[in-house]
């Protein structure tokens, strides 16, 4: 059956779709950001909060969980945006050691935070050049990487010796 509706209506209808529709520029940001917790848009991994306390403060980051071997192997792989305050989260709690990690198939810089078993900073490899393939060690044992754009470690204050929560 065919309903006839007011032009009115139809107007109205109209202006509160496009108040509650994210805007051409939002539009990435909407689909790609990273919520508080919960499980991401594009990765489909768990996000869970991260905090890092410097000298300049605490900061919270939206860590992709890379759990698994295989999350680990892709990690940020192909990857063409990541917000400000996200990263992704690699631990190896259950076997530290030097960790290397190389920027293969990944389109992004990045600075890539490794971190000890006591979950301090042990190093901060800065600006990794996207689709390198030269090894990028932990200055010693590492419990866990994270991985956040490229610049963000320096505009964050975050030195070795910064303590990490997840």
């Amino acid at each position: 059956m065919l309903r006839l509706i007011a032009p009115g209506v139809l107007a109205m209808a109209a202006l509160l779709l496009a108040a509650c529709s994210p805007q051409a520029g939002d539009a990435q940001t909407a689909a790609t950001a990273a919520p508080a917790t919960g499980v991401h848009g594009l990765s489909g991994l768990a996000v869970i909060p991260v905090t890092i306390t410097s000298a300049s403060g605490r900061h919270l980051i939206r860590a992709e969980l890379a759990a698994t071997p295989q999350q680990q192997a892709r990690g940020l792989m192909f990857r063409t945006t990541m917000g400000a305050d996200e990263g992704m989260l690699f631990p190896y709690e259950d076997d530290p050691h030097v960790l290397s990690f190389w920027m293969r198939n990944t389109v992004l810089p990045l600075d890539i935070i490794f971190i000890a078993p006591d979950r301090r900073v042990l190093n901060v490899a800065a600006n990794a050049v996207p689709y390198s393939e030269s090894q990028i060690l932990a200055a010693g044992v590492a419990a866990a990487v994270l991985e956040l754009n490229a610049g963000r470690a320096a505009q964050l204050g975050i030195a070795p010796g910064d303590r990490v929560e997840w």
